[in-house]
């Protein structure tokens, strides 16, 4: 009895790819109550608190992805010294240098795992070569360490895009002038590692939180209910109705569209607009709950982003974060709204190659070099033209480079380029909209369907495995949609539609009353809340699969 309990002890300690320590695990909720405990005795010191934190985090990121963690460490390690070489050097050449250093090298590093497999295929399509991909990390370690990873396989690192983006954000910011760098290596691998929120955000700016690691530890007992509603919510809209609507009825959807009808296939989508919404705000919530619990105020990254009247409003509601470090560090800088740069025609050029090697059809580059030219053209004889131009170009180029952020497949070009289009096409709409004005609830109404729809449709290319498999889905949708057997399916699928129904009830309320319940539950006696969660996790326990599925946005 007592080898297997040192067996269970000893194997927590060690990496399994099968038995991730993630939010929705019992093992995860262990390892939190154990950091707890020992954070309220060193919370009073800031340097061991967050000495303490940082190495609480690294060994959370080891026990979800592995090795990669020396990646992570070396990226800290990196950032911590070129920060600090910025923000010395009164040489503006010297601060360019280092800041583009910086941000080719963590791009780099993103674009080798992310984007590895397309660059080499794409490299073979051009020149008629076969190329393999090769693992250079896995040949170092087996070369220089002796182990015997495999050298023909890239695994995507969990959290990279948000870790990078969230490092890339204080260097950025130290460059600016906006953040004096920090000169404890530990205080700035805690801010770059917190474990709640480095797998999938909300991404954190540095001069928001660098602040906050300085200040004496408060949990009142409103911020105490508050931390345990929102670990609640989160768990609740992942666990219990996500999951369910999505292993019950849209994951078999998606599995074959084709064996299913054309009201299916409708459902399905909507039901995926709110199983990924219930999916990716689940996480945020319970990050910023277990970041509350630490003494950490983390941002909000989503604002019911399904009551947005426009595709603009809906942008702003969603996924707040990396929005707005789009907003920031991409958009304004190629000239926003005001002008197109020469940076922003280069590289909506070179997104116009990326997207002729995904097709794999030239006929891409011709119909978009044809565009250019009449664009060109009438910008050159036409003010208006090139002013249109020019006020949208940047817009068009965030949104597709939105899209591959996600992955570097047509799929999420296709949802990238149509959401582009989408606020194109929505700013000149509101010049002439006869309703835009207009505050009467049918028209209310109205915007928010057609909002929500559009956005509903785009979905299906970030749901689907691939072109082939969208386009049976809209042609299921678009050739069989017979109303007449939606009650026959409603019955037969009632408890994932009960499910739906509630959480679209649920998100439309009014923002007036769900704080009333959320008051509610904060205010409650220490026993009732106790009986509450004890209800929640007893619901948790009836409708979660016998197997864990992962948060949709680990695999970005």
């Amino acid at each position: 009895m007592i080898d297997n309990l040192i067996h269970i002890i000893t194997s927590f300690f060690v990496y399994s790819e099968t038995s991730p320590i993630i939010f929705t695990s019992i093992s995860f909720w262990i390892f939190f109550t154990a950091v707890f405990a020992i954070f309220t005795i060193v919370q009073k010191k800031f340097s061991l608190r967050n000495l303490f934190l940082f190495l609480v985090s690294i060994f959370f990121y080891y026990k979800t992805s592995g090795l990669f963690f020396l990646l992570l460490l070396f990226t800290i390690s990196n950032e911590f010294f070129v920060a600090q070489a910025i923000y010395k050097s009164q040489n503006q050449l010297k601060r360019k240098i280092l800041v583009t250093y910086s941000v080719i090298l963590n791009i780099g590093f993103l674009s080798y795992f992310k984007y590895a497999y397309f660059f080499t295929e794409s490299f073979n399509k051009v020149f008629h070569t076969n190329n393999h991909v090769v693992n250079y990390f896995s040949l170092w370690s087996n070369s220089f360490a002796g182990t015997h990873f495999e050298i023909d396989k890239i695994l995507l690192p969990i959290g990279i895009s948000f870790y990078t983006f969230q490092i890339l954000t204080y260097t950025l910011d130290v460059y600016r002038g906006k953040l004096k760098p920090l000169y404890n290596f530990f205080d700035f691998g805690f801010y770059a590692s917190f474990f709640p929120q480095i797998l999938s955000g909300p991404i954190v700016k540095a001069r928001d939180f660098i602040p906050q690691m300085y200040k004496s530890y408060a949990l009142s007992k409103y911020q105490f209910g508050l931390a345990l509603f929102m670990i609640l919510n989160g768990l609740l809209k992942k666990m219990v109705v996500g999951d369910y609507i999505a292993t019950n009825f849209i994951d078999r959807i998606f599995g074959n569209p084709l064996l299913f009808t054309g009201i299916e296939n409708l459902f399905a989508v909507i039901g995926y607009s709110l199983q990924v919404y219930l999916d990716f705000s689940g996480y945020t919530d319970i990050a910023i709950g277990i970041a509350l619990l630490l003494g950490f105020k983390l941002n909000s990254n989503f604002n019911s982003p399904y009551k947005a009247e426009s595709t603009a409003e809906f942008w702003k509601r969603w996924h707040i974060s990396l929005s707005s470090w789009l907003q920031e560090n991409l958009y304004i800088p190629l000239g926003g709204n005001r002008k197109g740069s020469m940076a922003s025609y280069i590289i909506i050029t070179v997104l116009t190659v990326f997207l002729a090697l995904l097709l794999d059809a030239t006929i891409v580059l011709w119909i978009v070099g044809i565009l250019a030219l009449v664009l060109g053209i009438l910008s050159y004889y036409i003010p208006k033209v090139k002013h249109h131009v020019d006020t949208n170009i940047n817009l068009m180029i965030t949104m597709l480079l939105g899209g591959l952020w996600h992955n570097p497949t047509v799929n999420f070009l296709v949802w990238g380029g149509l959401n582009g289009l989408g606020l194109v096409i929505y700013k000149f709409w509101r010049k002439i909209s006869p309703y835009q004005n207009l505050k009467t609830l049918p028209v209310h109404f109205w915007k928010v369907f057609t909002t929500f729809m559009f956005i509903t449709f785009t979905r299906i290319f970030f749901r689907a495995e691939d072109m082939t498999q969208a386009n049976e889905v809209i042609t299921k949708i678009t050739s069989d949609l017979k109303w007449s057997v939606a009650p026959k399916i409603i019955a037969n699928f009632w408890e994932v539609f009960t499910l739906m129904a509630f959480g679209f009830i649920v998100h439309w309320l009014p923002s007036n009353i769900k704080w009333q319940y959320r008051k509610f539950f904060i205010k409650s006696p220490v026993v009732l809340k106790v009986f509450i969660i004890l209800l929640c996790v007893f619901f948790i326990f009836q409708t979660m699969s016998s197997e864990m599925k992962p948060f949709i946005y680990f695999q970005f």
